[in-house]
């Protein structure tokens, strides 16, 4: 049996239910679910509901053979396992604010002062490589209000927009840690359960088929040269003979291709000038590695 445990709540929760099923692994999931496990269509597999916080232990320890959770987490908890996947969601950085009206404006500023985070380890090393002495207050929550009440002169804590430092009336002066989310593993069960490999392979798939399309579309034989060098397929594009009932003494080729999403815009205009017509922009659900 796979144990995958993965964030029962927060911001974390929604994108990784999304991506297993996805991936062919459905979960019922939802925010307001106080489940703690569900079993999957495959009977080998089942998720286990944790904190986001509490995941790298649970794989360290071996509770899971497999955890969704954010590098953030892990390098705070210093866990010892294997990080397989980068998920490429949950992006966030944990960044070093002041108050807006403060004299400080950067991180040398801080000399001596106190500093309040849920990341002292991450907050330590920060300023332990900068040379900067300071005085951590490991809090739990609600990090914002520690200079406001005297209890810190700034704060290390998570921001994914700046929204909250902003009504705060705080000001980021220095990125800390950027962070997003991570497929790991425990290391025993990484050398004993082959399947966890295959789950890797699943989640990859959706990850390099949302950064791909598909194209189709006919073009006159005598552009095929000129469409071949626009084209940066993965493999080179796939070429068809067309039975064309409109213009039978014109000889049309259906040509396919796989392109990275951000280059539609430009690719697809080009094809438009050399003389492909019929052209479909399709979305690809998996593309496996």
């Amino acid at each position: 049996m796979i144990r995958i445990v993965i964030p029962n709540k927060g911001r974390l929760h929604e994108p990784t239910i999304s991506i297993f099923r996805d991936a062919g692994f459905p979960i019922s999931g939802g925010t307001e679910s106080r489940k703690l496990f569900e079993k999957t269509i495959d009977p080998e597999i089942s998720i286990l509901f944790a904190r986001a916080s509490d995941i790298p232990e649970y794989v360290q320890d071996g509770a899971a053979d497999v955890g969704i959770t954010g590098i953030d987490l892990i390098t705070e908890r210093g866990a010892d396992v294997e990080t397989l996947l980068d998920l490429k969601f949950g992006k966030s950085n944990l960044v070093l604010a002041v108050l807006e009206d403060s004299n400080f404006e950067k991180a040398q500023d801080l000399e001596g002062k106190k500093v309040a985070t849920e990341f002292p380890k991450i907050t330590g090393q920060y300023f332990k490589e900068l040379g900067v002495n300071i005085n951590i207050i490991k809090v739990s929550g609600a990090c914002e209000i520690t200079p406001h009440v005297g209890i810190a002169d700034a704060i290390v804590d998570i921001s994914s927009s700046g929204t909250t430092l902003m009504i705060n009336h705080m000001k980021a002066i220095d990125k800390v840690f950027s962070s997003t989310v991570y497929l790991i593993a425990n290391k025993e069960s990484l050398q004993t359960k082959d399947k966890i490999l295959d789950i890797k392979t699943a989640l990859e798939s959706v990850l390099n088929a949302k950064e791909r399309r598909y194209l189709m579309m006919n073009v006159p034989e005598t552009s095929l040269k000129a469409v071949k060098e626009v084209l940066p397929g993965m493999s080179g594009p796939t070429v068809m003979k067309v039975e064309s009932s409109k213009h039978p003494e014109e000889s049309i080729l259906a040509v396919h291709a796989v392109v990275d999403a951000n280059l539609i815009f430009t690719i697809v205009n080009k094809l438009k000038k050399i003389g492909a017509r019929d052209i479909l922009v399709v979305p690809i659900e998996r593309i496996m590695p």
